[in-house]
């Protein structure tokens, strides 16, 4: 029996966080953006979810539909904690796919911001 994240999501909002810490499902690249300023809130998110080679799913939102703004966010962040050595806040992509769609071995996962670049992973088999 295969347990899909979306199953473990599904059965309380609090259990949100298990459903990200499987091995592989972080991850970074090609770089990271240092800057002083935030992005523009017309800043375009791009993913796409390859299997066999065909698009399976896509969306494009912008940074204007996260719920919270990125300072306010940092703020949070920083409020209980220091990270001398830095952190990383991840706000994930904003984009849900319907509730019948689950990643699966060997899909390729494309996500593309402007000004910061393209991170390109496979799903493990």
């Amino acid at each position: 029996m295969q347990i899909r994240t979306r199953d473990t999501e599904g059965q309380n909002p609090l259990y949100l966080p298990q459903a990200k810490v499987y091995d592989g499902s972080c991850a970074l690249g090609p770089g990271i953006l240092l800057a002083r300023d935030t992005l523009p809130s017309a800043t375009e998110i791009r993913i796409e979810i390859l299997r066999g080679g065909r698009t399976e799913f896509s969306g494009t939102p912008t940074l204007a539909a996260m719920k919270r703004e990125q300072k306010e966010l940092v703020s949070y962040l920083y409020r209980e904690c220091s990270f001398p050595a830095g952190c990383l806040l991840m706000t994930g992509t904003g984009i849900v796919p319907p509730d019948s769609f689950t990643l699966m071995g060997g899909d390729e996962v494309l996500i593309e911001i402007d000004g910061i670049g393209r991170l390109r992973d496979m799903v493990g088999v």
